[in-house]
């Protein structure tokens, strides 16, 4: 790494000597007689621990070497002791301002430059090692989450598919659903700014519908698996409909957090994916801004994929035509919101649907 250097900054060569003899036994000695060869130095070396900087000096004075540090941001690492043969408190004010760690004024006593000067150092290199520390600790700690993150993904993906399996279904569904609400989410945050959401609430979202169904795991299988156009009686779909409170029963049971944010959303999802724009859904007849916007946009995704996949009880429909069953209302009201979302990603959901069937055929 080398000796350790300090750039000693006067227009007065008797200064710098005396500079240079307190401090040449421990360090390599730079010096510059103005401020414009104090920058070349500074840019030219890395392994400058201390600047003593004098104010008034020809070509370029001391505060044209503080607002190049500071353009280059480099007073958070090189720290600089402002040396001036001027008593000004306004000066000094200046010097502070601009992040400067000491200012002594001429002349001055060579044992107390030398003390000082000691001190800034050990006081910036201790600063330097506490925030490589902590940057590496939460580097560990961002590794972690990572790991409990892709973890809590694929436990999520793996319950969600319990309910998928017991419905005959392939798998695909979650993994389209999650880039279903996705792509709304996308649109509806660049164009609907009113709803503040943010790329972390994004992907919580996202990950939170994979779980939109989970209820269904409660739900008997004679009903579940039933076949046929009119496949369920009054009775039965009653019974049905109850997946979206069963689904928030297990996730207050699994759940410790019941004030974190993703599991609101799953909470939001799983019990109102059904609600409708106009109180037509259920469980709990919700009419427009009542409904969270989480599980408005999980619907939509919902119900498209349940049109365009096949089911036990039914073809899939082509995609131009589930599109058009959504927008006309034929599948129940939907925020006008959303629906905008849903046009402008018309495109986005057609090219994954073929794209899954590609890879699904392969």
């Amino acid at each position: 790494m080398g000796k350790q250097q300090i750039l000693i900054v006067d227009d007065e060569e008797v200064n710098r000597m005396i500079l240079r003899g307190v401090f040449e036994d421990e360090y390599e000695i730079l010096e510059a007689g103005n401020g414009a060869d104090a920058n070349d130095l500074i840019e030219q070396n890395s392994n400058i621990v201390l600047i003593l900087l004098d104010v008034v000096m020809p070509v370029l004075d001391g505060f044209g070497v503080l607002d190049y540090m500071k353009e280059h941001e480099l007073l958070e690492k090189i720290p600089v002791i402002l040396i001036t043969g001027e008593a000004v408190i306004d000066s000094d004010d200046q010097a502070y301002a601009y992040g400067v760690a000491d200012v002594m004024h001429k002349p001055f006593y060579p044992h107390i430059v030398m003390r000082r000067a000691k001190n800034v150092i050990e006081l910036y290199q201790n600063k330097h090692n506490m925030e490589r520390r902590l940057k590496e600790q939460e580097d560990a700690i961002r590794a972690q989450e990572k790991k409990l993150l892709q973890s809590s993904e694929f436990m999520i993906d793996a319950l969600s598919s319990v309910v998928e399996f017991r419905s005959l279904e392939t798998g695909e569904h979650i993994r389209r659903i999650k880039y279903f609400t996705r792509i709304m989410l996308k649109y509806l945050m660049k164009y609907f700014p009113k709803y503040g959401l943010t790329n972390e609430q994004i992907d919580e979202i996202a990950r939170a519908a994979a779980l939109h169904d989970i209820g269904k795991i409660g739900i008997p299988d004679a009903i579940l698996l039933k076949p046929g156009p009119d496949r369920l009686t009054p009775e039965e779909f009653e019974i049905m409909k109850t997946h979206t409170t069963i689904g928030c029963d297990i996730l207050e049971k699994f759940h410790a957090d019941q004030s974190d944010p993703f599991y609101r959303y799953c909470y939001e999802i799983c019990r109102h994916h059904h609600e409708r724009w106009d109180g037509g859904g259920y469980p709990d007849h919700l009419i427009g801004e009542e409904i969270p916007i989480s599980a408005h946009i999980v619907a939509v995704a919902d119900v498209y994929d349940a049109l365009v996949s096949p089911r036990v009880y039914k073809s899939p429909y082509a995609n131009n035509i589930a599109y058009d069953m959504i927008m006309s209302g034929e599948c129940g009201q939907f925020s006008p919101d959303v629906l905008e979302c849903f046009a402008l990603a018309k495109e986005d959901f057609f090219n994954i649907v073929e794209v899954i069937k590609m890879f699904s055929f392969s």
